[in-house]
C-alpha cells in the first residue's frame, strides 16, 4: 500500500492552490527542449520549445482559464523527475558538535525535522521517508515532533515516518513492540528498526512483519546484510508481504563471497525486497548507544551491479545529515547518485533513477514522468546532461504540487585576465573605474 494512505497533513490544507504554470525551453536527457504547461499539481502538456505560448483553445492564452500562467524560462536547464529521499534521519539530523546528548523534546525534533527536510528539498527530494527512534527514555516524543514537522510543512514536501525501535524480542522486549503498535496508530506509516541489533534477528523482523501485516503497513529494516543465511531468513519471511518491504543499506554484501552474495540477491528479489543503499556511508540507527556495531567495517555501499542483475529494486537515499554517524553528511540525492556512478559502477542515467523513480516506487508515492497526466514534483538543474548534473549540480529549481518550492543559485565568475577572455569565461563584474568586485 502507498505511503498516501496516511491521512493528508493539516498544513496542505491552508497552502495556497497552486497557478498554472509554463516551463519554457527546458531541456529533457533526451535532448528535446520543450516547453512543459503545469496545472493543478499534474503536467498538462508537453510540447516543442514556443508551442505552448497558447493553450489549445484558439486565441487563448496559457492560463487564462485560472488567471495568467507564470512562466519561467528555463533556457540552460535540464528538467528532471524530482528526487525523492528514501532514507533520512531527521530526529538526529543537524546534531554533530553539540556537547552530550543532542536535546530529544517534541520541538526539539519538530525543529531538526523541519530543517532537515527544507535541506533536502533544497537540494530537490520533493518526497521524503524519516525513520525516528521509538520507545526507550524518550518513548514517542520523537514521532511527535516529527509529525507536527509533517503537518507544518505540508504543500512544500511529502513527508512520511517510519518507527524505528530498539528492541522487539524477550522480556526486554516486549514494551518495544507495544510501543510500535502505538506508533502506527498515532500515525507512522511504516514499521521498521534494526534487527541486526536485537538479540533475537529473525524475531525481531518476525515481530515487525506481524505489526506491518496488522496494519497493512510497509516495512523498512535496517540491516548490513553481511549473514547470508539471516537474509535468507527474512526473504523467506518477507515474500508475499503487501504493500511491500524494503531494506539496507546492505552494505555487508560486498563482504560475502561471490557466490553467496549473488545467492542472497537472487532471493532478495524472488521475495520482492527492495534494497536501499546509502553511498555516502552509515547511519544513525546501526550504532548502538551511541558506538558502532561491532564488527569488522563494512565498505562504503552494496554491490549495486550485482542486485540489479538479480532483478533486486534498488534506490538509493543520504543517510545520515551531520549527526554522530556524518558530521558532514549533506543530505542532498544527487551527491548519492553521483556516488553510485563513480563507485557503483552505474550509468549516470541508472544512478539517477535509483534517487528518483526507484525510490519513488520503493516510497510507494506515484512515478513521474515528463509527460502528460503525471504529478508534477520537478528538478531543473542548470546543465544539459544527466552527468552534467551529477558533477556540477549547483543551480536547481524545484517543483512540488506543480509550484516552485524551491531555488538555489549559484553564480562563478573569474578575475579578468587574457586566459579567462580567451575561453570567454565569465568575468568578474566592475564597480567603478578599475575596481573589480571582491
Amino acid at each position: 500500500m502507498p505511503d498516501s494512505r496516511r491521512p493528508q497533513p493539516s498544513g496542505s490544507e491552508s497552502a495556497p492552490a497552486p497557478s498554472a504554470l509554463v516551463l519554457s525551453g527546458a531541456r529533457l536527457p533526451d535532448g528535446r527542449t520543450v516547453d512543459v504547461r503545469i496545472s493543478e499539481g499534474r503536467i498538462e502538456a508537453v510540447g516543442t520549445a514556443g508551442s505552448l505560448t497558447r493553450s489549445s483553445r484558439t486565441g487563448e492564452r496559457a492560463g487564462d482559464r485560472a488567471g495568467e500562467a507564470t512562466r519561467i524560462d528555463l533556457s540552460g536547464y535540464l528538467l528532471l523527475p524530482a528526487p525523492a529521499e528514501p532514507h533520512a534521519h531527521t530526529d538526529t539530523a543537524l546534531t554533530a558538535g553539540g556537547n552530550g546528548p543532542a536535546p530529544y523534546s517534541t520541538g526539539d525534533v519538530q525543529r531538526r525535522t523541519t530543517e532537515a527536510a527544507l535541506l533536502h528539498l533544497g537540494h530537490g527530494a520533493t518526497a521524503l521517508r524519516a525513520h525516528v527512534r521509538v520507545g526507550g527514555v524518550h518513548a514517542l516524543r520523537a514521532l511527535e515532533g516529527t509529525l507536527q514537522a509533517r503537518r507544518a510543512l505540508g504543500g512544500l514536501t511529502e513527508l512520511t515516518t517510519v518507527a524505528v525501535p530498539r528492541l522487539l524480542t524477550g522480556a526486554a522486549g516486549a514494551d518495544g513492540l507495544a510501543m510500535l503498535r502505538d506508533a502506527v496508530k498515532m500515525g507512522a506509516a511504516v514499521v521498521g528498526g534494526c534487527p541486526d541489533l536485537d538479540p533475537d534477528p529473525s524475531g525481531y523482523v518476525e515481530a515487525v512483519l506481524g505489526v506491518a501485516a496488522e496494519h497493512g503497513c510497509s516495512v523498512d529494516l535496517h540491516t548490513e546484510g553481511d549473514d547470508p543465511a539471516r537474509l535468507a531468513r527474512l526473504a523467506a519471511m518477507a515474500g508475499g508481504l503487501r504493500p511491500g518491504v524494503s531494506i539496507g543499506p546492505c552494505a555487508g554484501l560486498s563482504l560475502l563471497p561471490r557466490p553467496d552474495a549473488r545467492r542472497a540477491a537472487d532471493r532478495l528479489a524472488a521475495a520482492g525486497v527492495s534494497v536501499v543503499l546509502l553511498p555516502q556511508g552509515g547511519c544513525a540507527a546501526m550504532e548502538c548507544d551511541g558506538a558502532a556495531r561491532p564488527g569488522p567495517p563494512v565498505p562504503a555501499a552494496a554491490p549495486v551491479r550485482l542486485l540489479r542483475a538479480a532483478g533486486v529494486r534498488v534506490a538509493a537515499g543520504s543517510g545520515a545529515l551531520r549527526d554522530a554517524a556524518n558530521p558532514v553528511g549533506r543530505g542532498d540525492p544527487l551527491e548519492a547518485a553521483y556516488l553510485l556512478a563513480t563507485q557503483g559502477g552505474e550509468s549516470p542515467e541508472a544512478a539517477y533513477a535509483a534517487v528518483s523513480d526507484r525510490a519513488r516506487a520503493v516510497m510507494g508515492l506515484r512515478p513521474v514522468r515528463l509527460e502528460a497526466g503525471f504529478p508534477a514534483e520537478l528538478l531543473a538543474v542548470r546543465g544539459e546532461s544527466v552527468a552534467g548534473a551529477l558533477s556540477l549540480a549547483y543551480s536547481r529549481i524545484v517543483v512540488h504540487e506543480g509550484r516552485i518550492v524551491a531555488r538555489t543559485s549559484a553564480v562563478r565568475e573569474y578575475c579578468d585576465s587574457e586566459t579567462v577572455a580567451s575561453l570567454d569565461l565569465p568575468r568578474q563584474a566592475r564597480q567603478g573605474p578599475g575596481r573589480e568586485v571582491p
